[in-house]
């Protein structure tokens, strides 16, 4: 059962799986479990909102519970500071989605870097993507506005798709960078196999919140979705340095 299943659920499973306990963690996290056994939760903690308790799932996904685990809550948490509305959830998730993201070795990525870097951004991608083929183009500009440009792979359309095998085919060039060129310009790539992250990096975007491409990710973890102009997307980039 995946994580959006979980709340048509709830009402109906949570009032009867109910475990009270002296500790909201053991509450939480059992009733939670009850419910979605391989719930992927990474930790639980006191919220800033006094009573309510976050529950943070693997790859930055924030929900919120009552202490005994009864009530459950999915949406934005905002404070209000100095007269703004801060939105703290998406400030969690984007730390949740960073920590991800930057676990992701260098060589699983094809990189395409600035000669001055001042930040990256981290590009779920697909070589038929018409958008992404357009983001691509504007690459070089990105570099020399000071932005290292980081793909990963999302076959938007599956692991069996024709998309999915090009994929596979930029990841075990010998040159990836090139490949990458030419699989964007819509020219051939020479078919290969080895071992090779397109999968897991799939899985990733999906676990994340990836939903189609290109997906940008930028250096705190905020998810941007679509194309964005280069000076637009650059400075989105440097802002959230």
């Amino acid at each position: 059962m995946r994580v959006s299943r979980l709340f048509a659920v709830a009402a109906l499973g949570l009032a009867s799986s109910i475990v009270l306990a002296a500790d909201p963690d053991q509450a939480i996290r059992k009733n939670l479990q009850s419910i979605q056994p391989d719930l992927p939760i990474e930790a639980i903690a006191e919220s800033p909102m006094p009573g309510v308790y976050q529950v943070q799932l693997t790859g930055g996904r924030q929900l919120y519970a009552s202490a005994d685990g009864q009530f459950l809550l999915q949406g934005y948490l905002f404070q209000f500071k100095d007269g703004k509305a801060v939105n703290l959830t998406e400030q969690e998730e984007g730390r949740g989605i960073a920590k991800v993201i930057d676990a992701i070795p260098a060589k699983d990525m094809v990189v395409f870097g600035a000669d001055k870097p001042k930040t990256h951004i981290t590009v779920f991608t697909d070589t038929d993507c018409g958008y992404c083929q357009k983001l691509h183009s504007e690459v070089p500009e990105l570099n020399r506005l000071g932005v290292e440009v980081r793909y990963v792979a999302f076959p938007r359309q599956g692991l069996n798709s024709p998309a999915a095998q090009e994929l596979v085919n930029v990841w075990c060039a010998k040159d990836k960078q090139s490949a990458m060129n030419r699989a964007k310009n819509r020219q051939s790539v020479d078919t290969a196999q080895c071992d090779n992250p397109v999968a897991k990096q799939y899985e990733l975007g999906q676990m994340i919140g990836v939903s189609g491409t290109p997906a940008i990710v930028l250096a705190n973890g905020k998810m941007i979705p679509g194309y964005q102009p280069a000076p637009q997307l650059a400075k989105l980039a440097l802002d959230a340095q």
